[in-house]
This record gives structure tokens, C-alpha cells and sequence, in this order.
């Protein structure tokens, strides 16, 4: 790593630097030099001095800082004279730039300032031909044309170029900026800000200069460059309000403190327009208090306010600029000052310089303060007559605030010594009240050395003193800078004083006290010198201590202004006087006896921190930043792909509470915009099927009411998954959802075969106020299923496109243990691509290829409406891989001949297996097998294949020893499961229940009603099913409705709901306990593929669309709303998450709102029969 320097100025406007590989304070060479402030860059610092000039530092480099003045020498030729520098008057002038449109002769270039020298004197460029046959001179037919070296018959016109270099010989001093000539320059300077030289575009450019002057305006630097360090002029930016000061990122930010206390970003900065275009102002973090000073990085802002408390923005990019939102972070300073790599600098509220320690690109607002501990350049020496002195590092350190007591009278005497102070923040060693002594000559041989001290007053226009001078010094001292959270009010409890230790008068020399000094450890006696020690990690309780030295020209410095533009430090770099636990050290003269009890309070000390580190640490509010780069499916026309950055930000309060936001940065028209979506906000992440892309949905209320999901698509599948899993983490959080799915939950899958489950509240269910389907939060369940089916015990069965049984192995609304980790299985599925081949019928050839143009196309899916070949078919998703060859399906629905053509009359009708005279079009399937493996929760049911499968709904508080489940299988026959219970979720065996025909549909519902559909669309009722008799006794027929073949259905507490071919909703009326078959069916609802009926006799399904919105994918999750005793079909539909939803399951949810009690009638009852007790056995119908 470079050796780069921390820049820093005292109150007096002394300009120190810190090298990063030395341990001392170095102070400018310019002993005369005073600066209010400074800003630094890469290799070069910036400042402002008392005389309002700007002072420019260059580091100095192996490469020597070169500028060519350049100038044309410019004639014509005529006849007597042949060429010369007379010249027609529409002509250029003689001597004039490259253009001619400016006159430029030899003597009219001067030196811009005294940091320059002319290397040489001006001399003939000779890069044009042979400098001895040419002279340099290029010919031309006329001004302005272009020009060669070779000299033709109409050349008219000749010129030739002068150079003349200058050099910077300013490097590693400090240089005054002259002032604009003859333009206007700007009025007096109060603050600067360098930045700009990592613009996103383009890195490694040169910084950009803004500055603000006394009435307010804002200016920027124009014309700085590697080879012009200085700049040339400068030019006025529009502001609305009047600025106090502002700070300029090294990328594309800028952000400015109005005197009202507000803050203005500045938008539109580009390397095409490096001043921007626009000002948006936000208000100060604080409520009811001012900002005080503003610090911006390449991605990050910190602001203090006038209360002294440190704010970081949430969410600033160079795409948002304005951010999101403001975090209160520990610590309290006067100033602070983003640096390198977005590290940051700060100004303690007792004048000491601090590190933001742990600062990294994920969690850019860092762990905690510690002090920046380096040595004073030159330490001042205190004489003592016997000519010894002993030298030592003091540094007191305790964990929280700490006051030291009023020392004893008694000991108060003239032989007291007072050490020399720096700040009223500094503690003396003895007793501090006793009076100095006159200072004699003769005591004190170095005392006609030093001239009076300095009264102790910052400058006047010091940016420090204007805005804190009405803050009390002495009232109550800041003892620590402790990092405490902006929502917490409570004080530190107290911690063991370190105790002064006590000197005898007459055992001490006299010392060396300035008069100043004296008056501010008086005045500070009650000062603790505090510093807060612990790991890396911790968050620390910084001092007060500065240096106990008098206030002279080589005392230590009592900051004011700190500046880490130009120090490349990060969270890995080895800096010595940046250690968590190195020590703080100064200059201090102690006697013995002083070093003694100083040594003393060392292992007292120790001890202490010992003791505090056991015990646990409050963390501060704090940040953690996510970063990547996705592809964004753009939410305009036309809709393609598009490159963006994507950020997830998580804020972390003192308190454990998280919020995060997560960001897509992306660029229109050269223009640079964001999207951002509050993670608290998101009610589902679902993967999708988007052009083979890894693809995800990000859905939130507002979203999915318009129908469009945020798509994002990944480079691969670990980095998807990996997205999954962070964003998914975050919303589980912030929603306070742990562990696996409960017992109530609701079951879905989507067409892509993901399994999500959402967390039922009492809201979801309740008559009044329920929860919108637009606001359930949805999770993924690892796993891949085509159906899912629960009931409120906890059992999940499912089954996969292959046909396989799978039965949930997790723990459901129960903690997870060490041994849940056994409970993940390998997972397999393999499903069936098809595509079809289409062919139509000509007198001349017979069945060709070559349709109509009206046609569809020749290979293309099952409805004609996409072109689908062998060639650009893939898998469902890239997760799946081909295990097969494409091969014609004989096994269509509707039968094939002996090639597996289908035929019909024209595109599109009903596809028969035989040939007939009418029949001018053909079809048949090919299909391939695809296969997934994964790993998941879950526990294959062996060795029927199945096709439906239905378990019995009950209440939560139902108890069952064996849960009744019903399936079919592959081939249609129905299955009974045995010795299925909560501990035993897979149950023992399959019992066979006799059929006359194969079946397509079966559920179960409350009192063991068994009702299921045969592959022709007859409805059947098992009837005699019981815990005795599990499988029934026999099947009654019942009626489908008129002209509709039903496909599925759903049978609940005491309703059963089904679904035809044509997508229409059928509800079965007249179930009584005694007739439990009903007496008729009656449309509910159209738009229906699935539907569930849950154990309340709630009503799901998944629409085929929503009203609205025909271009969305098909499958969306809806809710029947106003169900009820009275109203057992409901009123309306509420749609919720859609687009390639497959199936749905509420069978588990018997969570009901709680009911308020019925007040109980005054007097007696008024029937004689005791009152029936409220039992509600599962599987019981109600009676009414």
C-alpha cells in the first residue's frame, strides 16, 4: 500500500500531516502558514487560508508536473516580399492559437503564479518534415485550411508552432492559488470540498474544486487538470438557498449545509456535466435540530447536527444521490470527513481525532470510534532544576464516564505543581487549585526563552467557533465520547474512578507553567480522562484527553478540522496509530513518585477492563450492505433485459430491530435512476420461468394489485439461490418468522414445481376486516412438488410431476434441534416436455409440412400460438437437465394410430386417433424427460405413483390417533393410507378401495365425506366411511351438474366445491348430516383451475386470470370473501398473488378469530334443561 498522508488543522490554524507509515505529527514547513481548512485528494491537499486565498499542497512524485504553452506563428505570401507577416485584415493574427481567432504572441505568455518556471526558452516545433529543408513550416492554399509540410505552387499561407514548457517547482509545499484574471473572482472563501476523481464512468480522472463563500454562493473550480494542478478559474453554481458548506465525494456526489439547518443534493453530476443540474433539498436527521456539518464518500453520507449526534444516510448511490432514510449513530462530534475507500474521520466533541473503525463495503457505517494515537511532532520540555527529567505516556482509561472529585484543601499549597493544559478538557496530575507560583529567571534558565502564551481563543472565523460559541465550556465538561443510540436515553452506569495519585510539595521541583495552562486545569479539575477499550468489535467510550502541554507554538494541537481525502486506509491496513489497543500517547513530565502511582493505576486498570469485557456490549445502530449486478426484465416497452446494479441494505438498531431496503440501480437515456422496495413490503419471492434465464418475481401489495412483479434474473444458479436466500432471510425477519412452516399454514406450489407456504393470522379468516390477499407474505419451502395437501395436525403430503408420494420430514410449529439437520433427503422429479407436430393435407402430396399461411406454425406447442421445435425446446429451467431423447408420445388423451397422429378437420378443434374422409389436418407428440435433483424436507412414500391425494381437515384442537388419507393413483384406482398420525407422517400401508372405473379426483372431508371424480366426469360419494371402517363400504352416484364434466374438487366442514372442464366453480347444495350427499349443484363463479376448501369452509382457489389483466400468466391465488353460516357460497372474489401459481391448500388452516363472550342474561335461566356443552368432535358435521 502507498504511504498517504492524514491531514489535520488546530485551532490556531496550524497545519499538521500524518503519514501512514510514521507514528508522529509533522507540522508545514511554513511556520507562518494558517489555515481555517483543508481538503484532500489523491496527492494533493487543498486549503483555505486566514487570508481567505486558497492554498494548494501537490505531494511530490518522480513525475515532474510539465505544461506546454504553445503559440502559431502565422504569414502570407506576396509577391515582392514572398512571405511575411503582413497579413490581409480578414486574416488571423500573426501570432495566434491554433484556431487564429485569438492573438497569442511570445510576449504576452506569462508565468500563472510563482509555483511555475520556465524550463527553456521558446524554440520551433520540428515534428513537421525535415526540420532543415522546412523550418517547421506548414503550407496551405488560405487561412483556415489544412496545412502540410510540403510547400506546393498555391501555398498562400504558411504557419509554424512555438513551444515553451513550464514547470511546477510547488510540489510538497504549500502554494497560493492567484486569483482570476481578468474575470471576476469569487468573494472570500469560508469552505472547500476536492472530489470527482473516481466518477462512476470514468475512474482515475482528476478531482473536481467546489467552494463556498461568506454570502453564501457556491463555486466550482474550473480547468484543474494532471498538468494544471491549479485550475483556471472559477465558475458560479446557482444555489436556492444560501450555503454554509458543503462536501464533494470522490464519484458523483455532492452535498451542501444551508444556514437554515437543511441539506441540498446535487443531482445530474457527470463527467459530461461535472456541475449537474439540479438541487433537491431533504431536512436535518434531527427533529427540531440543525445540521452542522455534512461529509459524503463515494456511496455513503454522514451528517452531525447542532446536538453534536453523528448521522449516516441510508441508501445513497450515484444512482439515488438523496438516499432513503437517516440512521442515528453513536458518538458525538463536532465534525466529521469521509475519506478514501468511504472511511471516516471525525473531531471529537473534546477536540481529539477519531477512526470510524470496521468500515467495509458491507457494512459501510462501521463498529465503533477509536482515537487516532500518534505522537506530537516535537515535544516541549519541562526543566527542572536538578537538570533530570522523566518521561512517560499517560493515558487513563475507563469504560464509561468518570469525574474526578475536588482535590483536598490541605494539600492545596504553593508547592503544588500544576502541569501546563491544552484544552479545559485536560485533567492535572496534583491539585489543581492551588495559585502558580511566580515564574523567576533564575529558577527557570529556559524561561527567558519562551515569549507570553497565547490567549486560548480558535480564530475568529473559525467554522468551529462560529457555531458552538454559545455552548458552555466549563459547565458541565464532555468527559467521553460514548457511543450511545439516538433512542436510548438512559446514562452509563457508573465505573471505578481512577484516583490521583498524591504528591508531597516539597519532594517535587518547580515546573514550567504558562498562565493559560494553570487557568484551564482549574478549570477542568473536575475532568475524567476516559477511554474505552475492548475487541475489535466493541463499541468504545472515547476521552477527553488531548495533551497536558501549555498552549504554544510546539504544544499539542487542539483539533478543529480533519481531512482523510488523500490517506488510503481500509478495515485490513496495518497502521500503527490506528490500534484499537495501542496506546494514546503524549508528552508528559512526571517525577517519580507520579510514574509510580501512574504505574499503579495501569493494573487497576487492567483489571477493570477484564471485568467489563466479560460483560455483554451494547451495539450501536449500525448498516450491512449487500451488493451485485443482475438483469432487470424492464418494466416499459419494449420489455427486454437490461444490466443493473442491485444493493440490499439492512439497518440494524440499538435494540436488535432490522429494516432493510433493497435497491436496482439501472441507466435511461444516459440518464442514472434507481428502483427500490422496502423488504418489509415484500409479500412474496417466487423463482419464475423467464427464457432460461435464472429468474425470480419480487411481489409486493402494491405490485401485485398492478400485476407486474419486480423480475430479476441471475448470471448462474448459486447466485440466485443466493439472492433467494438473502432477501428471503431479511423478510422473515423483519416479519419475525422463524423455523418451519406451522401447523395452519397455507400450502401452494407454482407451475415451476416451488412449494411456498404463507403464516395465517386470525385476520385471514375473520368476517370483518380480513386480510387482503394482496398483503399475505409468501416463503419457499426447499422442495419440488406439482400438488400439495395438509391438514392442521401438521401432516404434508405431496406428490411430484413424476407421480411420487412425498411427505413433509420437518418439524412443523415446532423449534428446530440439532437433529432437524438429518431430516433433509435427496429429492428427485422428472417431468415430460412435449411438442407438437403439425401437418395439413394437399391433393398433389398428401400430409406435408407446408400448412396455410394462416396456420400455425408447423412445430409448435399444444395451443398452436408459439413456434416450438425440437432444436430451440429447453427444460422447464436451467435447473433441470435431459435424461431422454425425444420420442413420439402414443399415450395422448383421445387416442392416436399405430404413428401417433391425431387427426381433425382444421386447427383448432377435437383431435380424434382415426383418419376420416373430412380430416385435412394431423397432429402428434414428441416428448423428452427432463430430471431435477435436489435436496429438501422431505421423505419419499414408496411404490405407487400418484395423481391426487386428499388428507381430512380438522380443528386445531382436534386429537386423532390415525389420520384418514385418501389418493389415486397413476392408473386411476383409489388408495386408502393406514397408520398414518403426527408421529408416523407417512403412515404403514395402502389399502385398496374397489372402483368400477379409474378416477381423476378424491378429497376428504369433516365426518370422513369421501367424494371424488371418474376420468368420464361422474361424481361419487363413499359412503359408511367411519375410524372402524376406514375405506366405506360402498360408492353412491351422484349427478354431475347439466352438461358440464366436472375435473376436481374439494370437500370442507359441511361444503363441497368442484371445478369442470370449462373452468367454472360448482357449489353442492343441500349437505345435511343425514342426506351428506346434497341435492343439487349451483354455479358459483367462473375463471377457476383449483379449488380448496379449507376445515372453517373457507374457499380458495387458483384463477385462471384476473379481471384486467389478460397478458399475465395464468394462475393466480384468490380468496372467496363473505362466507358464513348464512352465506356458505360467499360474495366476491379478493385476488391476490398471481402468475404460474399451480395448486393451493388451506386444509390446515382452523385458526379462527377470537369470538368476544356473550354477556350472560341477568335472573334465571329461563329453560329447565341444562345448557348443551360445546362439543365439537373432528369429523362431527354441525347440525343446525
Amino acid at each position: 500500500m502507498p504511504i498517504t498522508l492524514l491531514w489535520a488543522v488546530d485551532v490556531y490554524g496550524r497545519v499538521y500531516s500524518l503519514s501512514t507509515a510514521g507514528q508522529r505529527w509533522e507540522r508545514a514547513d511554513d511556520m507562518l502558514l494558517e489555515l481555517k481548512r483543508v481538503t484532500a485528494g489523491k496527492g494533493r491537499c487543498w486549503g483555505i487560508g486566514c487570508d481567505h486565498h486558497v492554498y494548494l499542497n501537490m505531494m511530490p512524485s518522480e513525475t515532474p508536473i510539465r505544461y506546454r504553452e504553445e503559440t502559431y506563428e502565422n504569414q502570407r505570401w506576396n509577391p515582392v516580399d514572398s512571405f511575411t507577416d503582413t497579413l490581409l485584415p480578414t486574416d488571423r493574427w500573426p501570432w495566434s492559437d491554433v484556431t487564429g481567432m485569438n492573438p497569442q504572441p511570445l510576449h504576452s505568455f506569462e508565468l500563472p503564479s510563482r509555483s511555475w518556471e520556465w524550463e527553456g526558452d521558446w524554440y520551433v516545433d520540428q515534428s513537421c518534415g525535415d526540420p532543415s529543408q522546412t523550418g517547421g513550416w506548414e503550407y496551405a492554399v488560405d487561412f483556415p485550411a489544412n496545412f502540410s509540410p510540403d510547400k506546393k505552387w498555391n501555398s498562400c499561407v504558411r504557419r509554424r508552432r512555438w513551444i515553451r514548457y513550464r514547470r511546477y517547482i510547488a510540489q510538497g509545499t504549500w502554494a497560493k492559488i492567484p486569483l482570476d484574471s481578468p474575470r471576476k473572482p469569487p468573494l472570500p472563501l469560508c469552505d472547500i470540498s476536492c472530489g470527482g476523481w473516481e466518477m462512476s464512468d470514468q475512474s482515475g480522472r482528476y478531482p473536481y474544486l467546489w467552494g463556498v463563500s461568506q454570502q453564501g454562493q457556491v463555486w466550482f473550480r474550473e480547468g484543474i487538470h494532471p498538468r494544471v494542478p491549479e485550475g483556471s478559474n472559477w465558475e458560479e453554481v446557482e444555489v436556492p438557498k444560501e450555503v454554509a458548506q458543503l462536501s464533494a465525494g470522490p464519484g458523483d456526489l455532492l452535498w451542501a449545509l444551508v444556514w437554515d439547518g437543511n441539506l441540498l443534493v446535487r443531482t445530474g453530476l457527470s463527467l459530461d456535466s461535472p456541475t449537474g443540474t439540479s438541487w433537491v433539498e431533504l431536512e436535518s436527521p434531527g427533529k427540531e435540530v440543525e445540521a452542522l456539518h455534512v461529509a459524503v464518500g463515494v456511496s455513503v453520507v454522514w451528517v452531525v447536527t447542532k446536538d453534536y449526534k453523528v448521522w449516516f444516510r441510508r441508501g445513497v448511490n450515484s444512482h439515488n444521490p438523496c438516499g432513503s432514510g437517516w440512521i442515528s449513530i453513536g458518538g458525538e462530534m463536532m465534525m466529521v470527513d469521509v475519506g478514501l475507500n468511504d472511511q471516516v474521520w471525525a473531531v471529537g466533541e473534546d477536540r481529539g481525532l477519531y477512526f470510524r473503525m470496521g468500515v467495509t463495503p458491507s457494512e459501510p457505517s462501521g463498529s465503533g470510534w477509536i482515537p487516532v494515537s500518534a505522537q506530537w511532532g516535537n515535544s516541549k520540555e519541562v526543566i527542572r532544576p536538578s537538570g533530570q527529567m522523566t518521561e512517560a505516556s499517560v493515558l487513563s482509561c475507563t469504560d464509561s464516564d468518570s469525574e474526578l472529585g475536588p482535590p483536598d484543601p490541605q494539600n492545596s499549597t504553593d508547592d503544588t505543581p500544576v502541569l501546563e493544559a491544552a484544552a479545559p478538557s485536560v485533567v492535572p496530575l496534583g491539585a489543581a487549585d492551588a495559585p502558580a507560583p511566580p515564574l523567576k529567571t533564575e529558577d527557570t534558565p529556559s524561561a527567558s526563552q519562551h515569549d507570553a502564551p497565547k490567549p486560548f481563543i480558535p480564530a475568529s472565523d473559525s467554522f468551529i467557533n462560529s457555531l458552538v460559541s454559545d455552548r458552555d465550556k466549563t459547565s458541565t465538561p464532555q468527559t467521553s465520547i460514548a457511543e450511545v443510540p439516538q433512542e436510548e436515553g438512559e446514562e452509563l452506569s457508573p465505573v471505578p474512578i481512577l484516583p490521583t495519585p498524591e504528591v508531597v510539595a516539597q519532594d517535587i521541583p518547580w515546573m514550567n507553567v504558562d498562565l493559560e495552562g494553570a487557568e484551564a486545569a482549574r478549570s477542568a479539575q473536575a475532568a475524567g480522562l476516559s477511554l474505552g477499550h475492548s475487541s475489535a468489535a466493541a463499541t468504545y467510550a472515547l476521552g477527553t484527553l488531548e495533551t497536558s502541554q501549555g498552549v504554544g507554538e510546539e504544544d499539542g494541537p487542539v483539533w478543529t478540522w480533519i481531512s482523510g481525502g488523500g490517506c488510503d486506509v481500509d478495515v485490513s491496513s496495518q497502521i500503527s496509530w490506528l490500534s484499537p489497543t495501542g496506546p494514546l500517547t503524549s508528552s508528559l513530565s512526571l517525577t517519580p513518585v507520579q510514574s509510580a502511582a501512574w504505574s499503579e493505576q495501569q493494573q487497576q486498570q487492567q483489571e477493570h477492563r477484564e471485568e467489563i469485557s466479560k460483560k455483554p456490549l451494547e451495539r450501536s445502530n449500525s448498516v450491512w450492505v449487500r451488493k451485485g449486478g443482475l438483469r432487470w426484465w424492464r418494466d416499459w416497452k419494449p420489455q427486454r433485459w437490461v444490466d443493473v446494479g442491485v444493493a440490499l441494505e439492512q439497518s440494524t438498531k440499538s435494540d436488535g430491530r432490522k429494516d432493510s431496503i433493497f435497491f436496482v440501480y439501472y441507466t435511461q437515456y444516459d440518464e442514472k435512476k434507481h428502483l427500490h422496495v422496502f423488504i418489509n413490503e415484500v409479500t412474496a419471492l417466487v423463482p419464475v420461468l423467464r427464457d432460461c434465464h435464472y429468474a425470480f418475481a419480487v411481489y409486493t401489495a402494491q405490485r401485485t394489485k398492478q400485476r407486474w412483479p419486480l423480475v430479476l434474473a441471475a448470471h448462474t444458479e448459486k447466485d440466485m439461490n443466493d439472492w433467494l436466500g438473502l432477501l428471503s432471510d431479511c423478510c422473515c425477519e423483519c416479519r419475525g418468522i422463524t423455523g418451519p412452516p406451522s401447523r395452519q399454514a397455507l400450502w401452494s406450489t407454482t407451475s415451476k414445481g416451488d412449494i411456498m407456504v404463507h403464516e395465517p393470522s386470525f385476520s385471514l379468516e375473520a368476517a370483518a376486516h380480513t386480510l387482503s390477499c394482496d398483503l399475505m407474505f409468501w416463503r419457499q419451502v426447499p422442495g419440488h412438488l406439482r400438488c400439495v395437501e395438509s391438514n392442521s395436525l401438521g401432516l404434508v403430503w405431496g406428490i411430484g410431476w413424476d407421480g411420487t408420494a412425498w411427505v413433509y420430514s420437518g418439524r412443523n410449529g415446532q423449534q428446530p434441534t440439532p437433529g432437524d439437520a438429518a431430516q433433509v433427503h435427496q429429492q428427485t422429479d422428472v417431468r415430460s416436455v412435449h411438442v407438437y407436430e403439425n401437418q395439413r393435407w394437399n391433393p398433389m402430396t398428401g400430409y406435408t409440412d407446408k400448412g396455410l399461411p394462416t396456420d400455425r406454425p408447423m412445430w409448435s406447442d399444444e395451443s398452436g400460438l408459439k413456434e416450438c421445435t425440437k432444436g430451440n425446446t429447453h427444460p422447464p429451467s436451467p435447473q433441470w437437465s435431459w435424461v431422454s431423447e425425444w420420442a413420439v408420445d402414443y399415450s395422448v388423451p383421445g387416442g392416436t394410430d399405430k404413428e401417433g397422429w391425431q387427426y381433425a378437420a382444421d386447427f383448432p378443434v377435437t383431435f380424434h386417433g382415426h383418419k376420416t374422409m373430412k380430416d385435412f389436418v394431423r397432429r402428434r407428440r414428441w416428448t423428452r424427460k427432463c430430471k431435477l435433483t435436489l435436496r429438501g424436507p422431505w421423505q419419499q412414500v414408496p411404490p405407487i405413483p400418484l395423481s391426487d391425494i386428499s388428507l381430512m381437515p380438522c380443528l386445531a384442537q382436534s386429537r386423532m390417533e390415525q389420520v384418514p388419507v385418501w389418493a389415486l393413483s397413476d392408473k386411476g384406482d383409489v388408495l386408502c393410507r393406514l397408520g398414518v398420525s403426527p408421529q408416523n407422517p407417512a403412515g404403514s400401508s395402502w389399502l385398496h378401495v374397489g372402483t368400477d372405473q379409474p378416477f381423476k379426483s378424491i378429497s376428504i372431508g369433516g365426518a370422513n365425506q369421501v367424494w371424488a371424480i371418474a376420468k368420464d366426469g361422474a361424481v361419487f360419494y363413499r359412503g359408511s366411511v367411519s375410524p372402524q371402517n376406514p375405506a366405506g363400504e360402498c360408492w353412491y352416484h351422484i349427478p354431475s351438474p347439466p352438461r358440464q364434466t366436472l375435473r376436481q374438487l374439494s370437500v370442507g366442514r359441511t361444503s363441497v366445491f368442484a371445478v369442470d372442464e370449462n373452468s367454472n366453480l360448482w357449489y353442492r347444495q343441500g349437505l345435511t348430516p343425514s342426506y351428506p350427499q346434497g341435492s343439487a349443484w349451483e354455479l358459483i363463479s367462473n375463471n377457476v383451475t383449483k379449488v380448496s376448501v379449507g376445515p372453517l369452509d373457507q374457499v380458495w382457489i387458483i384463477a385462471d386470470g384476473v379481471p384486467g389483466f389478460p397478458a399475465e400468466t395464468p394462475g393466480a391465488v384468490c380468496h372467496r370473501l363473505g362466507l358464513g353460516p348464512m352465506q356458505p357460497k360467499g360474495q366476491s372474489w379478493d385476488y391476490g398473488v398471481g402468475g404460474g401459481w399451480e395448486h393451493i391448500s388451506v386444509r390446515g388452516n382452523s385458526a379462527e378469530a377470537p369470538r368476544a363472550p356473550h354477556p350472560l342474561p341477568a335472573g334465571p335461566p329461563r329453560s329447565p334443561l341444562p345448557p348443551r356443552p360445546p362439543t365439537q368432535v373432528n369429523g362431527n358435521a354441525v347440525g343446525v
